[in-house]
């Protein structure tokens, strides 16, 4: 197994350089594949930012990586409840924190009134309170 850092997911996802992109394919096609969390995050990142895909695009990609048979993505499980929460209208690192903490404690504590309002109406979410 391989880990791969965001730029090789990015240039497999967006296929946007001539050499670079065929190079993150063929790696991603010959080896089993793992993807850190936090390669996760920026990939969110990079493909919004830089990219300036929709919410929608994105969520597609992240889950596309999931299910991948070939990539082995750090703490599968709660990174799938983060692009369904990010799917459903939160931040995706908001969503990505509360999921890694979720089965570990009975509440979130932010200054962020707007993720406490998000998290209050999205199913599934540990109760986000601000002190």
């Amino acid at each position: 197994m391989i880990a791969v850092d965001t730029n090789a997911v990015v240039r497999l996802v967006t296929n946007d350089d001539p050499v670079q992109s065929p190079r993150a394919a063929a790696l991603f096609a010959a080896s089993d594949v793992f993807i850190s969390k936090t390669v996760v995050l920026e990939t969110e990142w990079v493909l919004r930012y830089a990219y300036q895909l929709d919410v929608a695009a994105i969520a597609g990609v992240l889950e596309r990586l999931l299910a991948a048979s070939s990539v082995t993505v750090e703490s599968a499980p709660q990174v799938r409840r983060a692009v369904a929460w990010f799917a459903a209208g939160m931040d995706f690192a908001d969503s990505l924190h509360l999921a890694s903490c979720e089965e570990r404690v009975e509440r979130f504590a932010t200054f962020d009134r707007k993720l406490a309002k998000r998290a209050a109406r999205t199913e599934g979410v540990t109760k986000v309170v601000v002190v």
